[in-house]
């Protein structure tokens, strides 16, 4: 009964830890719990209320600003290559916290590196060039910031910048408002928007999207939310939506909408189940993958709901061109003018007034743009995720594969295959229990991600395949394309290394005399346990509670004990599985095999042989300790115990009987 009790006791005490894991057996949670994947941090001195990342691809520059600085980081290396300092002025005597310089803009803009902060509530920008010796950035202009960054870091800010021009989103007043889209610097003129086009905007990201062949018709993407006009208690608050203006876009004439927009159309973005009419309608994060051809670049749009779910829809800009240059204009049933409100023209100055005013007035489409699986998002998950990258992976056999790298509030990543029907979660990587994640790049050249928390910066390493080195089937399963088996084990991607994303199948495996052994043990025609060279042994004396653990591989296998031709579940903690034996018996002794089964795979985890050893009990006869009994032994297996006074032990009993 004692032994019973301090079982009963520790394991009450874990199961916590059983229901934070990864439910076994089902492909809705990640395959793997990643660990050793991080490759280098960085801890700032002092934690960061907001940061931000730029990445640029042409020279593999990254770039971090935070509060009153600048930083340049080596990814390949991890190492920060420069610190440039950007304080705002007379810190030293203003209020706490109101005279702090936070970065929120970082651009490649023109030939410099364009930064903008807060400057203490009053916007700047600041173009940093290299100094003489290139060694370190030195300021050589700087500008006023205001429309380009915030007053705050808490508001709303993107910016963007294309072939000399930047263009920007952030606040004009110091309480958040006059937020809206505009070309504020660069060779082209400033333009902005017509107040009423939209309403109480959050700004997700611009992206512009190159057209070779025909540049003059190249547009401008911005996905942002806006206000539901639609008061009904029951609609969403919130509207998720993409617009476009055209790049060559100067404004209309002197007399009617000088810089003002004429080619802005916005459209509303759909994510959801049309059917059952449940929507997505809370935009959340964009990430763009061009395309070959400019109709093929797609868009994942990252959405929350009011059932506090999250989805993952992707989109065509193929297809939000067909609804900008095809749909009915919402609420106008007269015939369209020509040229067509949108239409890209060289000179917008000297477009109709018939058009620019339709523009004025009408600029939402009827038609909705739907996300490319239509019935339902691609993906969809409990969990809250909050930013996301897509990275292009080339397998082994040449195809593309799609790899998206999603963050959750609570600081992990997970790896999620877009291939095939349904999503494949990879793995989950837990990078910090303190903090969400802020800031996001990835270094898809490197295969790196970069990400970002208040205290620490850390890089990921996409393509750590040591964790799927056990086997070819344990490679090949995994259907990472980052990952290939060789004859050096599961490596990253070479030519000629063998592969299965498409469905894992692990028939392209060539078995290994070690793994035909495996094969050959899991095919067995009785429940009898198969005589196994390397197994674990411990002696384990009669009455006392013992455990036995083996590792868990996957989270999308199902894992049972096999004892005597029995089989029991495994409990799960964390990342193992346990056998649990509350007071050993002669029935308890013998061999036991920990098997995982994962699709058509089945193999032998963990190997255990318990034999009986009889141990010494010491009561201790005195005065004080007459009510303690201590067992001295120690293994690997059984539980540690020094016993609880006897009293207190009667108690337990009784509650739980």
């Amino acid at each position: 009964m004692m032994q019973f009790i301090i079982f009963f006791i520790w394991l009450a005490g874990n199961v916590r830890l059983v229901l934070n894991s990864p439910t076994l057996g089902s492909k809705d949670n990640p395959r793997v719990l990643s660990k050793d994947i991080v490759c280098g941090g960085f801890e700032y001195p002092v934690h960061q209320n907001h940061s931000v990342f730029f990445y640029h691809e042409d020279s593999g520059e990254m770039y971090i600003g935070a509060t009153d600085f600048v930083l340049k980081l080596d990814v390949e290396g991890f190492h920060i290559m420069e610190n440039f300092s950007l304080k705002a002025p007379g810190q030293q005597h203003c209020e706490e916290g109101r005279c702090e310089n936070v970065i929120t803009v970082i651009e490649k803009f023109q030939d410099s590196l364009f930064v903008c902060g807060t400057n203490g509530n009053k916007p700047q920008c600041w173009k940093l060039f290299p100094s003489v010796n290139n060694q370190s950035l030195e300021i050589v202009e700087s500008y006023e910031g205001m429309g380009i960054s915030p007053f705050v870091y808490t508001h709303n800010v993107i910016s963007l910048s294309v072939e000399g021009d930047l263009y920007s989103a952030a606040p004009l007043d110091t309480d958040g408002s006059s937020l809206q889209f505009r070309r504020k610097a660069g060779s082209r003129t400033n333009v902005w928007m017509y107040d009423n086009w939209i309403s109480e905007p959050t700004f997700i990201s611009a992206t512009w999207v190159e057209r070779r062949e025909e540049p003059d018709n190249e547009k401008i993407y911005i996905f942002f939310r806006e206000k539901n006009s639609d008061h009904n208690p029951e609609a969403d608050p919130w509207i998720s939506r993409v617009a476009r203006v055209c790049k060559v876009d100067e404004g209309g004439s002197k007399r009617f909408f000088q810089n003002i927009w004429t080619s802005f159309l916005k459209a509303r973005l759909v994510c959801g189940f049309p059917e059952k009419s449940l929507y997505f309608n809370h935009l959340r994060d964009i990430y763009v993958v061009q395309g070959e051809d400019w109709v093929d670049t797609t868009v994942y749009g990252l959405f929350t709901s009011s059932w506090n779910a999250t989805a993952v829809c992707t989109y065509t800009i193929g297809k939000i061109e067909d609804v900008f240059e095809n749909s009915t204009f919402k609420g106008y049933n007269k015939d369209i003018p020509n040229p067509r409100p949108g239409t890209c023209v060289k000179n917008s100055r000297n477009l109709p007034l018939t058009t620019v005013n339709m523009v004025k007035d009408y600029p939402e489409m009827t038609d909705w743009v739907q996300s490319m699986h239509q019935t339902a998002p691609f993906y969809v998950s409990s969990n809250n995720y909050t930013k996301i990258a897509v990275d292009r992976v080339r397998a082994a056999d040449g195809r593309m594969h799609n790899i998206l790298l999603l963050a959750t509030d609570s600081g992990k990543i997970h790896k999620v295959l877009e291939d095939g029907a349904e999503p494949f979660i990879i793995s989950e990587t837990q990078l910090s229990s303190r903090s969400t994640v802020q800031s996001m790049k990835l270094d898809s050249k490197k295969r790196k991600l970069v990400v970002g928390f208040s205290e620490k910066i850390l890089i990921i390493d996409l393509q750590r395949c040591q964790e799927y080195n056990q086997s070819c089937a344990d490679c090949i399963l995994a259907r990472d394309p980052y990952c290939v088996w060789t004859e050096l084990g599961c490596t990253p991607t070479v030519t000629g290394g063998i592969q299965n994303i498409l469905d894992g199948n692990r028939s392209v495996c060539h078995p290994s005399d070690e793994e035909q052994k495996q094969i050959n043990r899991t095919k067995r025609e009785t429940g009898s346990l198969s005589t196994v060279d390397l197994r674990t042994t411990y002696s384990v004396p009669l009455g006392v509670p013992f455990y036995l653990s083996c590792p868990i591989d996957s989270y999308h296998a199902v894992y049972t004990w096999e004892h005597t031709g029995q089989g029991s579940p495994c409990l799960q903690m964390q990342s193992n599985c346990l056998h649990l034996i509350p007071a050993m018996t002669q029935e308890n002794y013998g061999g036991y095999e920990c098997v995982s089964k994962e699709r058509d795979y089945t193999k032998v985890v963990k190997t255990y042989q318990l034999k009986q050893q009889t141990i010494q009990v010491t009561t201790r006869d005195t005065e004080r300790d007459n009510n303690h009994i201590t067992i001295n032994y120690a293994s690997a297996g059984v539980l540690q115990i020094t016993l609880i006074p006897l009293t207190l032990a009667v108690t337990v009993s009784a509650i739980f009987r």
